[in-house]
C-alpha cells in the first residue's frame, strides 16, 4: 500500500488544478466543446486534455459513473496514443506517461482489491520509468529539438518535477522501500524543473505552476513546517491573475496566500469572490468553504465557522464525518447566550460520527480516524466533553503557523486556551481523562507562546507533554507532535544538533498513534530544513535523515 501515496499525490495535483480554462471560464461550455469537437477522437492533445477533465470531474466527485466515464475515455485516449504512434512521435510517448498516471489514479479510486492495487502499481512505475527515458532523451546528444519541442519538453518537466518532489516528500521509511523497487526523488531538482516547466510557454507550463502553488500554499503548510516561499507562490500566481481576474482557481490561490501571509479578512474576500467568480462546480466552492470556515476559526467567531461546517455537511461528500465532527465542535464554542441552530445538539453530532466513515481507494481518511476516536468519548451515557476540539483540529492542519503571523489572533486563540485550562482544573473528580485534556492543551498553549515570542515557556508546554506520557491514555500522538515542535523550536533558534536528536526520537519511538503519517511528513521536512547551511542553503551530508 505504500507506493499508493504517489499516484493519490500527484494525481491529485495534476487534476485539481488541470482546470486551467475550464475553470477560468465555463466548465460545461468547455466540455461541450470537447464532446463535440471531432479532434478529440484523433488528437493526442485533445483526447488527453478531454479525458484529463473528465477525470478532474471524478476526482471532484467521487461518483461512480463519473470514475467510470473518466476510465472508459482515458482508455480511449491511451489507444489513439499506440504503440505505432509512440515509436514514431515522442510526444505520444509523453501522453501516454501521463495516460497511464490518470489511469491509476483511476484504478484505486474504483476498486479496493489486491489485483486492482497491483495493476496500478504498475501504471505508475511505468509512466515513472518513462519519464526517465524521456529526461535522458532531453539530455541526449543526439536529441533533435522539433518545431513543438518546449511542448514536449514542458511535459517531461512535469513528469520529472511531479515525481520527484512528490517523492522527496515522503517519510524516509517510506521512500527506503520505494528507492528498493526503482523510485527515487530529489526535492530540489523537482522544484527547480516544475520552474523551468512553468518559465517557459508550452500546453503544460500552466499545470508546472499549479503545482508549485500547491507546493508553496499547502503542502508546506499540511505536510510541512509551514514555511512555504509566499513570495514565490505570489510571483508565479501574478502573471495569470492579471490574465484571469475572474479565474476562481487563480482567486483561491490569492486567498491562500493572503491566510499565510496572517491576512485573514483579504483571504475571507478572496475566497467569496472566488465562490461568485463560477457557480457550475459546487466541488470548488466547497474547497472554499473549508478555507472559509478556518479563517472564521481564527477570528473565534464561531457562529460563521459553525456556518461553513453546516453547509459543507450538508452540500459535499468528500468527509461527511470530519465535517460533523466539526459542527459539533463549534456548537461547543457557543457561548450560554448564543442561540444553537434549531435541532443541532453536540452530543448527537459527535455520536453520529463513526457512522460516517468514508474509505477512498480502500484506505480510511486520517482525518476521519482522529474525529473518530475523539468522538468515542461521548458514546457512554455519561460523556466526558473534550476541552478544546475546535483548536485541537487546528492544530492537525497546522493552523498555528498561520495565526503565528498576526500577535492579535494569536493572542485570543491563547485566551480559549486559558479559559478551556481553567474549566478543566474545575471540573468535578477531574475525569480519568484529566492528563490527555491538559496535555492537549499544553501542546496548543506552546505553539501561541512561541509565536508570541515566550520561547522558554513554550519550552516548557512541549516538555511537559513528553516528561508524562506514561500518563496519557489515549491521546498517543501527542508526545510526537510535542518533539517535532520542540525541535521546530530549537531550529529556530539554530540548536540544529538538539534538534535533529529530538526530531530521530519522535520517528524512531512512536508508532500506531493518531495522524502518524502526516506527522512523518512533517518530521521528514524538518529534518531536510535542519540539513540545510543557514550561510547558502546546502545540504550537509553529516545529518542523516
Amino acid at each position: 500500500m505504500l507506493i499508493l501515496g504517489i499516484p493519490c499525490l500527484v494525481l491529485r495535483f495534476l487534476l485539481q488544478e488541470v482546470s486551467f480554462q475550464c475553470v477560468l471560464q465555463d466548465v460545461q461550455t468547455q466540455l461541450f466543446c470537447f464532446q463535440t469537437c471531432t479532434r478529440a477522437k484523433g488528437s493526442m492533445y485533445h483526447a488527453l486534455t478531454y479525458a484529463t477533465i473528465l477525470e478532474m470531474q471524478a476526482m471532484m466527485t467521487f461518483d461512480s459513473q463519473d470514475i467510470m466515464n473518466a476510465g472508459n475515455t482515458m482508455k480511449e485516449a491511451q489507444a489513439i496514443y499506440g504503440q505505432k504512434h509512440r515509436i514514431k512521435e515522442i510526444h505520444a510517448e509523453i501522453c501516454y506517461a501521463e495516460c497511464l498516471l490518470q489511469r491509476a489514479a483511476l484504478t484505486f479510486l474504483q476498486d479496493e482489491n489486491m489485483v486492482s492495487f497491483i495493476k496500478g502499481s504498475i501504471k505508475v512505475r511505468n509512466s515513472y520509468q518513462t519519464y526517465r527515458e524521456l529526461d535522458s532523451l532531453i539530455h541526449s546528444p543526439h536529441y533533435v529539438k522539433g518545431e513543438n519541442h518546449p511542448h514536449f519538453e514542458g511535459g517531461v518537466k512535469l513528469g520529472v518535477g511531479a515525481f520527484n518532489l512528490t517523492l522527496s516528500m515522503l517519510p524516509s521509511r517510506i521512500v527506503r522501500l520505494l528507492e528498493f523497487v526503482g523510485f527515487s526523488g530529489n526535492k530540489e531538482h523537482g522544484l527547480r524543473q516544475l520552474q523551468e516547466g512553468a518559465s517557459v510557454y508550452s500546453f503544460r507550463s500552466v499545470l508546472c505552476t499549479m503545482l508549485l502553488l500547491c507546493y508553496h500554499t499547502f503542502m508546506t503548510f499540511v505536510l510541512g513546517t509551514g514555511k512555504g516561499n509566499v513570495e514565490e507562490a505570489e510571483k508565479l500566481l501574478k502573471p495569470y491573475l492579471a490574465r484571469y481576474p475572474k479565474g476562481s482557481i487563480f482567486l483561491f490561490f490569492a486567498g491562500r496566500i493572503e491566510t499565510i501571509r496572517g491576512n485573514v479578512d483579504g483571504a475571507i474576500k478572496r475566497f467569496e469572490e472566488c465562490c461568485e467568480a463560477q457557480q457550475n462546480w459546487k466541488q470548488f466552492h466547497h474547497m472554499c468553504y473549508w478555507e472559509l470556515m478556518w479563517c472564521f476559526t481564527y477570528k473565534r467567531q464561531w457562529k460563521m465557522a459553525y456556518f461553513y461546517a453546516d453547509l459543507l455537511s450538508k452540500e459535499n461528500t468528500w468527509s461527511k464525518a470530519t465535517y460533523i465532527y466539526m459542527k459539533a465542535a463549534y456548537l461547543c464554542m457557543f457561548g450560554p447566550d448564543d442561540h444553537k441552530p434549531f435541532g443541532d445538539d453536540d452530543v448527537a453530532l459527535y455520536r453520529a460520527v463513526p457512522s460516517l466513515k468514508l474509505k477512498i481507494a480502500g484506505k480510511s481518511l486520517p482525518t476521519e480516524k482522529f474525529a473518530i476516536r475523539k468522538s468515542r468519548r461521548y458514546l457512554s451515557s455519561n460523556p466526558v466533553p473534550l476541552p478544546v476540539p475546535v483548536l485541537e483540529m487546528m492544530y492537525v492542519w497546522n493552523g498555528y503557523a498561520v495565526i503565528g503571523k498576526c500577535p492579535d489572533l494569536t493572542g485570543g486563540i491563547l485566551e480559549c486556551l486559558e479559559d478551556a485550562e481553567a474549566a478543566l482544573e474545575r471540573s468535578p473528580g477531574n475525569s480519568y481523562l484529566f492528563v490527555d485534556d491538559q496535555c492537549v492543551i499544553k501542546l496548543l498553549k506552546g505553539l501561541c507562546l512561541k509565536y508570541l515570542g515566550k520561547i522558554s515557556e513554550a519550552e516548557e508546554h512541549f516538555t511537559y507533554i513528553h516528561l508524562n506520557e506514561k500518563k496519557i491514555k489515549y491521546d498517543h500522538y501527542l508526545i510526537p507532535n510535542a518533539l517535532l515542535e520542540l525541535a521546530l523550536l530549537y531550529l529556530d533558534q539554530d540548536r540544529r544538533e538538539d534538534a535533529v536528536k529530538i526530531l530521530e526520537r519522535a520517528k524512531q519511538n512512536y508508532k500506531n498513534y493518531s495522524m502518524e503519517t502526516r506527522t512523518h511528513f512533517r518530521i521528514q521536512a524538518a529534518l531536510h530544513q535542519a540539513k540545510l547551511s543557514p550561510e547558502n542553503g546546502v545540504l550537509e551530508a553529516e545529518v542523516s535523515c
